[in-house]
């Protein structure tokens, strides 16, 4: 069943624009012959003439005038969006979304979000933090960033550095006042900043060392649920922490906070940049891939 197209549209209004089906043909680079056909078979299809023909001239019909001025707006604004569509293969803009959660951010947020701004700054990055794992295709998100044995099987993932590892950490003036841990088992005679987790359980302390494992469930005086505010509490005192590396790496290196039971932390998995595998993509995600695996290679 015959369905009229953009290019059927297309040559009706080059007719009117033309007031002649030879220069509408002309225009469009088709035969005159194939010109009146395609209108011919669009007024068919509508069950109206669109155009009176004599000899000598071609003028619209009433319906025809009505017919394109109600189409011409529509046809440009398609026009248009395709354009638009193009553009963005040819030059990055638009928004990109990015789902992980917060310390990948902080890892991230420099060497790849930001230089990428600066290269391409008619893109739009949402950068959304969060503790839960997400369905990044279905919630709408472009990239995720999680830990690699977190990453779904069917996604194409980009290792972004070294491995990760936790870090447990005190200030020196509770050390001084409590003793240092010297095994897990240690921890339960200390003060140690509770973690709520996403789903509202408590987060058990986790390590190995030589195929050992221990699995503390530790006590004191604060629940938190953010890293930022864990850290506050361990710079002011309060007991033991446990972080991602990154965190407290600064507090580490000025002596802010110590690290203790680091041998029981062994190294975790990379942080991956992860995302469906897509035709067609746009060129704000095509650059930003492109960046995040110079990111990689640079971290190696």
């Amino acid at each position: 069943m015959y369905q009229p197209g953009l290019n059927d549209l297309d040559a009706v209004l080059a007719v009117a624009r033309r007031s002649s089906f030879r220069g509408a043909a002309l225009e469009l680079g088709m035969s005159t012959t194939a010109m009146s056909s395609t209108v011919a078979k669009l007024e068919a299809h509508l069950g109206v003439r669109l155009f009176n023909r004599t000899t000598r001239s071609v003028s619209l019909t009433d319906a025809g005038r009505a017919f394109v001025e109600q189409v011409a707006p529509g046809l440009e604004d398609i026009r248009g969006a395709m354009d638009a569509a193009r553009a963005q293969q040819a030059k990055p803009s638009g928004m990109l979304r990015i789902n992980t959660f917060a310390t990948a951010a902080r890892e991230i947020l420099a060497p790849l979000v930001l230089e990428y701004l600066r290269r391409h700054p008619d893109v739009h990055v949402d950068v959304v933090t969060e503790g839960r794992l997400v369905d990044v295709v279905a919630e709408g998100f472009d990239f995720g960033v999680r830990m690699a044995n977190l990453v779904p099987t069917d996604m194409i993932a980009i290792p972004l550095g070294e491995p990760q590892r936790h870090a447990i950490v005190a200030s020196p003036a509770y050390l001084k006042k409590h003793g240092r841990p010297r095994v897990p088992s240690d921890l339960f005679r200390h003060r140690c900043i509770r973690v709520r987790l996403p789903n509202g359980s408590l987060f058990r302390w986790e390590f190995r060392k030589r195929g050992q494992t221990a699995l503390i469930d530790v006590t004191g005086p604060i629940t938190l649920d953010e890293a930022s505010l864990s850290r506050i509490a361990v710079l002011e005192g309060i007991g033991l922490g446990f972080f991602m590396e990154p965190d407290v790496r600064g507090d580490i290196e000025a002596g802010r906070l110590v690290r203790v039971l680091e041998d029981w932390t062994p190294e975790l998995a990379r942080l991956c940049l992860y995302y469906p595998g897509r035709r067609n993509s746009s060129a704000a995600h095509t650059a930003f891939v492109a960046l995040a695996r110079e990111v990689a290679v640079a971290r190696q």
